[in-house]
Order: C-alpha cells, then sequence, then structure tokens
C-alpha cells in the first residue's frame, strides 16, 4: 500500500485527485492539506510514502516546504504537480529534493505512474523534460571529458580518429614520434581504455573528434 498525501490550495484538485486515487486498490489517501505548514505536523503523526505538491502554497510554498521535509523525512518522496511551467520549475524542484514534476495538463493516468515510479525510488518527468534533462547531462559530460583532455591530446585524438599514423602525427604537428606515443598513451588512460579501436569509438561517442 502507498500512503499518500495531497497538498493544494484549490479544493477541486484535492478532491478530483482522491477520487482518482482512490479506485486503485494499491493506493491510500490518508490526507489532503491546503497549504505548505500543515505538512510538517501531518507528517509527524501518520504514515506518508509520497507527497503530492503544487508548488504555490499559501503561508510556505511547496518549494520550501519541500526542501526542509526532505531534510525531517528522506525517505518521503516527493511529487511536484503545478501549473507552473516544467521548464522553468522542474530542475529547480530536483535540486530541492522532489523525486518528479509534473504540469497540471498531464493526465490522471501520468499522475499515478508517476507516483508508483518515485515510490519505487525513480526519477518521473514528462518525457520531454526527460529528454531535455539527457541532452544536458550529455553536455556536460562530453564539456568534463574536454577538460580532461589537453589541447594537443584532443589534437592527436583527432588525427588518430582519422587514421593517421604516429610517424605521420608527428609530422604534420613538428613533434617527435615518441611524443606522439606519450600522448597516445595518456589518452588510453584518460579514456580508460587499452586499445585504439575502443579509443576512437570513446571520442566519438563523447562528441571529441
Amino acid at each position: 500500500m502507498i500512503h499518500i498525501l495531497i497538498v493544494d490550495n484549490h479544493p477541486i484538485v484535492r478532491t478530483g485527485l482522491e477520487l482518482f486515487l482512490k479506485s486503485k486498490p494499491d493506493l491510500k489517501v490518508v490526507g489532503k492539506l491546503s497549504s505548505g505548514i500543515e505538512i510538517f505536523e501531518f507528517i509527524r503523526r501518520h504514515k506518508v510514502d509520497v507527497i503530492i505538491s503544487e508548488v504555490d502554497l499559501p503561508e510556505l510554498n511547496g518549494i520550501t516546504a519541500l526542501r526542509a521535509i526532505k531534510k525531517e523525512n528522506p525517505h518521503v518522496n516527493v511529487l511536484m504537480f503545478s501549473h507552473q511551467p516544467e521548464e522553468i520549475y522542474a530542475i529547480s524542484t530536483l535540486k530541492a529534493g522532489a523525486s518528479g514534476y509534473l504540469n497540471k495538463t498531464a493526465s490522471v493516468d501520468a499522475v499515478e505512474a508517476a507516483i508508483r515510479k518515485i515510490h519505487n525510488g525513480e526519477v518521473s518527468l514528462s518525457e520531454k523534460m526527460d529528454k531535455h534533462l539527457r541532452y544536458e547531462d550529455t553536455r556536460k559530460s562530453r564539456s568534463r571529458m574536454f577538460k580532461k583532455l589537453s589541447t594537443r591530446e584532443v589534437e592527436v585524438l583527432k588525427l588518430l580518429s582519422i587514421g593517421r599514423k604516429n610517424k605521420e602525427i608527428a609530422e604534420e604537428l613538428s613533434i617527435n614520434e615518441k611524443t606522439v606515443s606519450t600522448y597516445k598513451a595518456r589518452l588510453y588512460k584518460k579514456l580508460n581504455v587499452t586499445n585504439i579501436v575502443d579509443l576512437i569509438h570513446q571520442a566519438k561517442h563523447h562528441n571529441l573528434t
């Protein structure tokens, strides 16, 4: 059984969510609150697994409440369910400790899926937001990889990727062949590979070439 607390300042939202969730045998709405300040006392008195909360709440906004809740109750998963645009609020709420973010335009089935997902310890976002975050992660990963390599190492890597031999690279960069071998050894170590095929594959995977 998943014990759910609904926090929203609109009675129609609280009631609508409760009616839908009550139809699921393993989901139980244990409370409905209209402000963020009420959450803390409620959690102290009742078992809560998942909180569904609006960002905009009277007295104490959802993000401020979220930070305090997670500090006191790290086991409670929070799904932010808001009318605010996800591209502006989703990342900041995740950073504050939320396990998921849904815009109120989402279907009730999406709400149910998000509850189950975050209860299992996963992060739940809309498909559009998930793709955006994956893109950002890839970009950061690529950026970190570039920072890890020196300018000369990147040059050697690019030349290796187009099939140049050590001697040809040495001539092109006006360095000796032994230095090319040194750069190559560093690249193997930094990209965690043991052969030229894997080195080139890693470089392409991280868009370094």
